[in-house]
């Protein structure tokens, strides 16, 4: 046994994932879900600086948390408006990693044991798994050097960044990409889009929300970042319909066909976007993914600018029912004229697998079965 191996424990895994909103959040809770099904055994290390709250909602088995900023992403300046100067402001603090920062939480994985690192775009993991000897899998639809280039023209000072995310993206050892794919590579593992899977029936949740079995119900999401809806009364008015808002307050509301809930509601995402009829959201992998595995008709708003975007409305427009919002439009509320159409579209029943069972077999097959020491690399 190996200097490095001693410490590894091949039930232990470290997640390393980006904070920008709940998205990436979600779909590595999706692969731990996945993973722990096939691996009862299995113990998950998260480094994030997202609240636990999340993981202890979607993780169904033991973890350990370490609040930490893994990745900058982008700066909001609202859930669909970037603020890019900020963006460059913070990752010059961020970036290049320093050699201490890096030893030092290569260190924390060899005492807690983890035999690799998963991560969803944030690269610090990547560079904390070189340096600790052990492999790495980078999952993603994208990567930051890949959004960030579609600004650079805007802001000069994101170019370095661009090539030296280039470089540490480079260093996993094992890469996956989930559909749908921004930019195609040549990859060890192409999968279906990941979702976490749902757990209670449509008819327990529509109970816990005071719905009846036959009533409209439409959800709005935006994500994990908060946003104004001053279209709230219009919404007051259309009795046919209930509305369920989620991330709107700190404790959840009802005022007439209205169900506002705090991010934290207690109903597991999955299970509530599952017992509405339709989706009115921020265009973005999550969404779509839980959208497209539950079969819903999606009212999606894009964001302009976003590189990202593109992709992800190809993919609505050759397999979900869909219906795009310009932003302005959703904030001024004209999007409730097209809710007819929406909601007139109906589900569409998915047969194919889910991408995070996909990954979890592979990551089971291709590294759990064979933990491998690698040789520390320079950045």
């Amino acid at each position: 046994m190996t200097g490095v191996d001693r410490f590894l424990d091949k039930r232990v895994i470290a997640y390393f994932i980006s904070p920008h909103g709940f998205g990436h959040a979600s779909r590595s809770a999706s692969v731990m879900e996945a993973l722990y099904g096939l691996e009862p055994d299995i113990r998950f290390e998260i480094f994030t600086s997202l609240p636990c709250w999340f993981f202890e909602e979607s993780v169904p088995c033991d973890f350990g948390f370490h609040p930490l900023v893994t990745d900058i992403g982008l700066i909001q300046a609202s859930s669909l408006e970037e603020d890019i100067s900020e963006t460059v402001h913070s990752l010059e603090r961020f970036l290049p990693f320093h050699r201490t920062v890096i030893k030092d939480f290569a260190n924390q994985l060899k005492r807690l044991g983890c035999c690799m690192v998963v991560c969803d775009i944030a690269p610090l993991g990547i560079a904390v798994a070189a340096d600790a000897a052990v492999p790495s899998v980078l999952v993603e639809n994208f990567t930051w050097d890949w959004i960030y280039q579609g600004y650079a023209g805007q802001n000069g000072g994101l170019t370095d960044h661009i090539k030296y995310l280039e470089k540490i993206f480079r260093l996993a050892d094992y890469h996956i990409q989930a559909e749908p794919v921004c930019c195609p590579s040549g990859v060890d593992l192409t999968v279906s889009p990941m979702s976490r899977r749902t757990r209670s029936t449509s008819g327990d949740v529509r109970e816990r929300l005071g719905l009846t079995a036959d009533e409209k119900a439409v959800l709005i999401t935006m994500g994990g970042i908060p946003e104004q809806y001053p279209f709230l009364n219009r919404l007051g008015e259309i009795e046919e319909i209930c509305f369920i808002i989620s991330g709107f307050s700190e404790k959840q509301e009802t005022a007439k066909n209205l169900r506002l809930l705090p991010y934290n509601s207690g109903i597991f995402h999955p299970d509530l976007l599952n017992a509405c009829d339709a989706v009115i959201g921020k265009l973005g992998y999550s969404t779509l993914a839980e959208v497209y595995h539950a079969g819903l008709p999606y009212g999606y708003i894009s964001r302009n600018n976003f590189p990202e975007s593109k992709t992800l409305i190809s993919f609505i427009e050759q397999n979900i029912n869909g219906i795009a919002i310009q932003s302005n439009s959703f904030l001024d509320g004209e999007w409730i004229s097209a809710l007819p159409d929406l909601l007139s579209m109906g589900r569409i029943k998915r047969q194919g697998s889910n991408g995070a069972e996909q990954a979890a077999q592979f990551i089971i097959d291709r590294i759990l079965g064979e933990v491998k020491s690698v040789v520390p690399r320079i950045f």
